[in-house]
């Protein structure tokens, strides 16, 4: 009975802990959703800021008639969705020649890929500018799409969990007489569906709060992502941009991508539990 109890009290002290910890985590989002409804006459600071006497939407109305949200929103939804599918579709495919296939130079050429991680990214910034002038996108959406298609990262992360699926399965698939593209399209990728949604997950964060690419490779405030044009708000009055427009800017970036990431979360534990069943 005493283990029992001991063991109930460190249940409740850990799911405790969580639990403020995720009040304190979510609190600023809950904060900068209330200011952003909040007229700008009223206070933003100290925890009376939280009481909102007369909510508004006339941030939002400012917000809209200060920058080109719509069309900014479009180019992060395009940037972000076409960066990800294809990043989805090269990572895994090179992942899964990687793994599952022996050729000349395989090592040599995986641990190259390997190396690369080491090197920051925003040291190929010169060169990568030069390359993307050179191929006339410059103030383009597919500077930021094509530079990252496939990622030293990505590929490794699908080279690990590719290499668990077992070799007989392939075998079969060969002896069926399906191609290699066949099996990786019918064998490799519903096996790796948790896998997909992990690095969907965290390709989409990436893509969408991406700011130094951006900002290196656009010029005109129309093809800017909303990201870009929302940290530019600050000065785009003098210095003067009220805070609670520039909270109804930074709302507009931030929910669209936390529902994303929970929808794939969903899809994630559904596809673990499947392969868990069907093992």
């Amino acid at each position: 009975m005493g283990y029992t109890n001991k063991k109930n009290l460190a249940s409740f002290a850990v799911h405790g802990a969580l639990i403020i910890i995720s009040l304190i985590c979510i609190l600023p989002i809950l904060w900068m959703c209330l200011i952003s409804i909040k007229p700008t006459s009223e206070s933003i600071s100290g925890f009376q800021s939280i009481w909102i006497a007369n909510p508004t939407l006339s941030n939002f109305n400012k917000l809209f008639s200060m920058i080109p949200v719509a069309a900014n929103f479009f180019n992060s939804v395009f940037t972000t969705v076409m960066g990800t599918v294809t990043s989805l579709f090269f990572c895994s495919l090179a992942g899964f020649a990687f793994a599952k296939y022996k050729f000349p130079g395989r090592n040599f050429l995986f641990y190259f890929v390997i190396a690369t991680m080491l090197v920051p990214p925003e040291v190929g910034a010169v060169p990568m500018f030069v390359i993307m002038k050179k191929l006339n996108l410059i103030n383009s959406l597919w500077s930021l799409v094509i530079p990252r298609i496939a990622t030293a990262v990505g590929i490794f992360y699908m080279h690990q969990y590719i290499s668990d699926v077992p070799d007989e399965l392939i075998e079969a698939a060969k002896i069926d007489g399906c191609r290699d593209f066949g099996i990786f399209r019918r064998i490799i990728l519903p096996v790796i569906k948790p896998a997909l949604a992990s690095w969907a997950s965290v390709t989409l964060i990436a893509r969408w709060n991406d700011f130094f690419w951006p900002l290196l490779f656009l010029r005109k405030q129309a093809k800017y992502t909303l990201m870009v044009t929302i940290s530019l708000l600050p000065v785009s009055e003098g210095l003067s941009t009220p805070w609670p427009v520039i909270l109804s800017g930074t709302t507009l970036v931030i929910i669209p991508i936390i529902v994303l990431y929970l929808i794939l979360q969903t899809f994630q534990k559904a596809g673990m539990m499947a392969g868990a069943v069907k093992g």
